[in-house]
Parts: structure tokens; C-alpha cells; sequence
């Protein structure tokens, strides 16, 4: 009996690291696919993006929840960097701040040719896992970015981005975001305006995936019954576990099935536990809800890592991954449930939106509305309103009355 009880310890030991032997092992050939890192928005805000810095040289970063030891020791195949400028941009720079957080990306993977392979479709990351190196993908995170701009829309796609978060915390003309669902803010579009739809649209028809991860219920529902191929929330957790805002509730868990989507879980606390503290073991029963509700198919990992403030006891930083896979398996899901988790479910959806994506097709072209927008800021030409040099020539006479008017009569 004595001998029993003194046994228990080493057992739950190797125990242990049974699972975390068979999570290395999985991940040797399936490695994780993350939905959002924000180590990008570090570059900027510790080195404004100069990469040649000393202390920004990635294979020896401090201070930071990514590196490129801690995404090897984690395992890391494939990464959505996020192109992330804040709401404070919105109607100012945002275009440009966008454009300077792809070109991170892109020179990430020049200077470190041996780790990251920028890519742009599933098959791209397919190869780099077969050479051993971390995916990289652009997600541009918030509509702001596109400033109300089919064109611009258009352009982010050339340039590598293959997600769009349609909105961040905050309103675009076209989207609402979570706080119109807390009540600290007002709804403008009632999910999605006619606008926001033709944004959908052509995302579909270039191949974007559209990322629902801080927008408004409302617009949830929108885009799942307007879509034309599956979605994802990039980071993002289950409301039922934690009622905050930026989870996804049960019902639209339910749609999530239904089309096939995919919610990638969110890593920071306070959408884990709805408090400051919060443990690896309560991640994986947020991936234990969304299993449940939405199907194992559903699952994926967006860990948020270097964009939040507070992580869980257990993920600390990219390097936890294995174990977090161990307590997957320890569960008793299964090998093909958690090779979907890792990486298998968002190829699945990447492939979806390739497929449906029609570049043959027309582009959408009709502009949002003059009054939707913000316009201390912006010139207005191209709308009827604005003064044009092509005019004919009565009606830039009929324009030039007034001053002429106001001449005559000094």
C-alpha cells in the first residue's frame, strides 16, 4: 500500500511525458499553424522596424513572446503575422502604417531566409513545411486598413495579405465591431452595410479569407450567411466559457459548422477566464467547447502571442505549443483530431477560398458612399460632388459663378 502511494507521483510523471513525447512527435510532421502573432506591432513599436538593429535580431529577441528558438521549440510551421495599426489611424494613416507592417513581414523573411518562407496560398505552406521553415502569411488586422477602398483591397491582396480582420475595436463605415455589443459603441451598419457586403464579395472573388475576430454579432451572422466559402475568427475563444464580447457564442458556433469554418483560440486571459489570471488547462477546454459544438473540424490555435498582456500559466510564450497539444491528447482527442487542430482545419479552409475565388470574374466596383465617409481629411475626387478640371465647359462656368459674383461686386 505504502509502495503504491509513493509510486502515484512517478506514474502522473510519465504519464506526462508520454503525451508530451507523442505531441513532439505529431508536430515533427504536422507543425502548428497560428492564426495571429502580433511580433510585427513589437518591431515597430521597440525599433520602428528596423530589423537591423542589434536588438532586433530574432534569434536572440528579449523581452518578447517570439523568437526564432521559442517557434522552433514550439514547433511553429506556419504564422499569420498580423499587419496591425490601431483605430487611432482610421481616416489618417492608415493605408500607409499598413503598408509599412507588410513590408516587415516581407524583409523578416529576406533577412532570415534559413526560418520564414513568405507565402501566399496553401500550397506555399505546404512547402515550407517540407523544408522545414515557418510559413510566413500576411493577416491585416482591422478594415481601417483598407480605408473604405475597394482598390486599396485590391492592392493589400497583391501585395501578400490573405486575411482581412474586418473590423479591430472599432467601427468601420461598413462593419461593426464588438463594443456596439457591450453598449461602448453604436452600431452604424447593423452588422454590415451594403458597402461591407461588396467588400465581402470581392474578398471571396480574390481569395481573401474573411476573419471575424472583433466584430459585432451582427456582423458575424452577416458575413456566415453571405460568404461564399468558409470563414475564420484568427483569434478568438468560446463565449459559453467566457462571456466577453470578443468570444463566439454558441449559436454561432453552430453556423460555424454549417459552413465549415473555423474559430483559431485566442490565448489572452482575459478571454480565457474572464480575469487577469488564467491556465493552459483552461485553453484546452475552450478547444474541448468548440470541439463540441462546432465539430473537431472547427478548431485551431491564434494564440494572440506579443499583442496581449496577460497569458496563461503554461503558454508563456510560441515554445509552449507541445504541451498544450500534450493536454489535447491527454483529453483523448485524437490524432487526426489534433493534427486538424494544429494545422490540417485552417488548410482545409484556405483551400475552400481558393477554390471559390474567381479572378475571371468582374471586380466589385461601385464606391462607398461620399456621406459614409470622414472627409476633413481626404480630397473627394471621383464623386460627382468634386470639383473636376474635366468638366465641360458650362458647367465649370456654373461652378466658378459664385466667385465670379463676389468679384463683381468688390
Amino acid at each position: 500500500m505504502w509502495a503504491s502511494w509513493w509510486l502515484l507521483p512517478l506514474v502522473a510523471v510519465c504519464t506526462a511525458d508520454r503525451f508530451r513525447e507523442e505531441a513532439e512527435r505529431i508536430m515533427r510532421s504536422t507543425p502548428v499553424i497560428d492564426g495571429h502573432n502580433d511580433l510585427p506591432w513589437q518591431l515597430l513599436t521597440k525599433f520602428n522596424n528596423r530589423l537591423r538593429d542589434q536588438r532586433a535580431n530574432l534569434t536572440s529577441l528579449a523581452h518578447t513572446k517570439t523568437n526564432i528558438p521559442k517557434l522552433k521549440a514550439g514547433f511553429v510551421g506556419g504564422q499569420f503575422w498580423s499587419a496591425y495599426t490601431p483605430c487611432n489611424t482610421q481616416n489618417k494613416d492608415a493605408v500607409r502604417r499598413t503598408l509599412e507592417q507588410i513590408d516587415v513581414i516581407h524583409r523578416m523573411c529576406q533577412m532570415y531566409p534559413e526560418t520564414f518562407m513568405c507565402v501566399t496560398d496553401s500550397q506555399g505552406i505546404r512547402q515550407a513545411f517540407q523544408e522545414g521553415k515557418v510559413a510566413s502569411l500576411v493577416g491585416v488586422e482591422g478594415g481601417h486598413s483598407i480605408d473604405s477602398s475597394l482598390g486599396v483591397l485590391r492592392a493589400l491582396y497583391h501585395l501578400g495579405m490573405r486575411y482581412l480582420t474586418l473590423t479591430h475595436s472599432c467601427n468601420t463605415p461598413w462593419a461593426d465591431n464588438w463594443l456596439v455589443d457591450t453598449g461602448d459603441d453604436v452600431a452604424q451598419s447593423q452588422g454590415l452595410s451594403p458597402f461591407g457586403q461588396s467588400v465581402v464579395r470581392e474578398m471571396n472573388r480574390l481569395g481573401v479569407i474573411v476573419d471575424l475576430s472583433h466584430v459585432s454579432l451582427a456582423t458575424m451572422k452577416a458575413v456566415l450567411r453571405l460568404s461564399k466559402a468558409p470563414v475564420i475568427f484568427s483569434h478568438s475563444s468560446a463565449y459559453a466559457l467566457c462571456a466577453h464580447r470578443r468570444n463566439v457564442p454558441d449559436d454561432v458556433l453552430r453556423l460555424v459548422n454549417q459552413t465549415g469554418s473555423l474559430v483559431m483560440v485566442n490565448f489572452y486571459n482575459d478571454y480565457v477566464s474572464c480575469t487577469p489570471e488564467a491556465t493552459l488547462s483552461q485553453v484546452a477546454d475552450h478547444l474541448d467547447h468548440i470541439k463540441a459544438v462546432a465539430g473537431a473540424g472547427a478548431v485551431g490555435f491564434g494564440g494572440d502571442f506579443d499583442g496581449v498582456s496577460r497569458l496563461p500559466s503554461g503558454l508563456e510564450d510560441v515554445s509552449k505549443y507541445p504541451d498544450l497539444v500534450a493536454e489535447l491528447l491527454r483529453r483523448q482527442w485524437t490524432e487526426a483530431e489534433v493534427r486538424g487542430a494544429l494545422a490540417a482545419n485552417l488548410l482545409r479552409v484556405f483551400e475552400a477560398v481558393e477554390q471559390a475565388s474567381n479572378h475571371a470574374e468582374s471586380p466589385e466596383e461601385e464606391p462607398i458612399p461620399l456621406g459614409k465617409l470622414e472627409t476633413s481629411c481626404r480630397t473627394k475626387y471621383g464623386y460627382s460632388e468634386a470639383p473636376s478640371l474635366h468638366q465641360q465647359p458650362g458647367a465649370l462656368l456654373a461652378s466658378l459663378a459664385p466667385l465670379l459674383l463676389s468679384l463683381c461686386l468688390l
